[in-house]
């Protein structure tokens, strides 16, 4: 599963959209963010890893490193 993907999973199971997305996202990181920039963010691959960890946390998801056998 890609990001986009799984973004928009959380989003339909909290029956949430990108707008509400970027709202949250813009009151925990200070930074100004539209649903434009965030799709921008997902087609140029250019999303951060705090930018990803801050959605997986909106959505009550954390971010876990496993090791690969």
């Amino acid at each position: 599963m890609n990001l986009r993907a799984q973004i928009k999973y959380w989003l339909s199971l909290n029956m949430s959209n990108y707008d509400k997305l970027a709202e949250q996202m813009t009151d925990i990181l200070n930074k100004k963010y539209t649903r434009g920039s965030i799709n921008a963010k997902l087609s140029r691959n250019t999303l951060t890893v705090k930018e990803f960890e801050v959605i997986a946390n909106i959505y009550g998801y954390k971010l876990d490193c496993i090791k690969i056998k």
